[in-house]
């Protein structure tokens, strides 16, 4: 049987190791999807492409649904959870507080969602008022984030994740904690689609849900961690250390991956709550309005049920599929 060609955009950090792995094992293959990764500069590209359909899947921060819902007047709908951000806030070396970024410079993705505005709550409590106290400057996603801090002293401040956040601390960047004990419990991580066009194809978003569950099971297994290792240096060009760090992070409970990736409620509140607080521009606090999980309940059930993607992440005896669909980016 043909399978159906899928095109899926996230970002090329530690948190894409479910993709690599089913990959490799034929997971999204077993279900019959014929799968493509793609990633973009920035989190506006990743709204910008899934309008166009440039790829119909995006897995990124659950904000920028909330923002093509609330502010763009899009159609479109989360189908998954996936973690709270696993973010963390650094400064450079010189920076032991909060306070002391007065006067410096922000660097985020883009400045009207997500992590940015997780920056802008935390020091706003701390009595620093945006383009007031500090200025904010766009360049892009995590790895870009980084770059941007160790070329340039003057950028004071960055949300960085896995595995840059590992990265920036062997560069001597300070890290003043987890964004979570600054804003509370956040959903972050997140799948979300166009609502028609997941409708006019409900079976293949099925599977698909079904195949990333498999393959975040694999790896949130604890037996196949020198796997994964391997897989994020080979795929990131990481450094073992680096690699090895990220999967422990990535299954560390209340940090990591959400098991089943599940929706935190009481996450996706605060999330709105955050928006609302900062912009001003959610529409409420109820997370079922930008909701389907009936894909992710559908997707749960032939899970549980034999199947071959379960059969070809059971085996030892097998080597992985050769070809690689492409990871491309842009």
């Amino acid at each position: 049987m043909e399978s159906d060609r899928l095109t899926v955009n996230c970002n090329p950090t530690a948190k894409s190791l479910p993709f690599h792995a089913g990959l490799r094992l034929g997971l999204f293959r077993a279900r019959g999807i014929d799968l493509t990764l793609m990633s973009t500069a920035d989190s506006r590209g990743q709204r910008d492409g899934l309008l166009r359909g440039d790829f119909q899947i995006v897995h990124v921060a659950v904000d920028n649904a909330v923002h093509m819902k609330d502010v763009e007047g899009l159609d479109v709908v989360v189908i998954m959870g996936g973690d709270s951000g696993m973010n963390e806030l650094f400064v450079q070396p010189h920076i032991r507080t909060i306070e002391d970024l007065r006067g410096g410079r922000l660097v985020c993705d883009a400045p009207d969602t997500a992590f940015a505005l997780q920056a802008y709550r935390i020091l706003g409590d701390r009595g620093l008022e945006r383009d007031r106290d500090y200025t904010v400057v766009s360049v892009g996603r995590g790895e870009f984030r980084l770059d941007a801090m160790i070329n340039d002293k003057a950028n004071t401040a960055a949300v960085l994740n896995l595995p840059y956040s590992l990265q920036a601390r062997r560069l001597g960047l300070r890290s003043l904690g987890d964004t979570t004990t600054f804003v509370g419990p956040y959903q972050a991580g997140s799948a979300f689609v166009m609502r028609p066009w997941a409708e006019a194809h409900r079976d293949l978003v099925v599977r698909y849900v079904a195949a990333y569950l498999e393959c975040l099971d694999w790896v949130l297994a604890p037996a196949n961690h020198d796997a994964c290792v391997g897989i994020l240096e080979e795929e990131l060009k990481l450094p073992r250390d680096i690699a090895a760090e990220s999967v422990e992070l990535l299954r560390q409970p209340g940090f990591g991956f959400e098991p089943h990736a599940a929706i935190d409620l009481a996450g996706f509140r605060n999330t709105l709550a955050l928006r609302t607080m900062v912009e001003g521009t959610s529409q409420g606090a109820d997370p079922q309005r930008y909701l389907d999980l009936s894909y992710h309940a559908a997707a749960m059930r032939l899970v549980r049920a034999p199947s071959p993607a379960q059969t070809a992440g059971a085996r030892s005896d097998s080597k992985p599929e050769a070809r690689l669909v492409p990871w491309t980016k842009d």
